[in-house]
């Protein structure tokens, strides 16, 4: 069986990510209102709710969808899952357009585009990271 270690930048670039996004998805299952406040929305009061609204329970799926991207981004870091890391850098900045998208529109609050933000760093240094360890290694 493989060690599981993180034996470079780029794992290291996906292992932080990960970790991010497992912990942000756990906040957001335990204390949805939590993640509401974090990206800028109003918080209304659950006994002022209207019978149908599934604001909550959105934010919980949307978290537990975090909070397993999460584990996967750490289990890739840790097998060095390179491929993996080559993945995610054009589908973060797809991420980065939706939600930048979603806040020009007026659709979101302007806390999306902290989302939007570090997607796009994440992607650029996981790209920058993966383009030095190729060089480095001659590929």
């Amino acid at each position: 069986m493989k060690k599981l270690q993180l034996r470079s930048p780029s794992a290291w670039t996906m292992f932080i990510f990960g970790a991010l996004a497992l912990i942000l998805g756990l906040v957001g299952i335990f204390r949805p209102e939590w993640t509401l406040a974090l990206l800028g929305f109003t918080i209304t009061e659950a006994a002022a709710r209207l019978p149908g609204d599934y604001t909550l329970t959105f934010i919980t799926a949307s978290s537990m969808a975090s909070f397993n991207m999460g584990v996967y981004y750490i289990l890739a870091a840790l097998t060095n899952w390179q491929d993996f890391f080559r993945w995610t850098v054009p589908f973060r900045v797809v991420t980065f357009t939706v939600f930048s998208l979603a806040v020009l529109r007026g659709i979101a609050p302007a806390g999306f585009l902290g989302i939007a933000v570090w997607e796009l760093t994440g992607a650029i240094v996981t790209g920058l990271a993966l383009w030095q360890e190729g060089r480095k290694h001659g590929g």
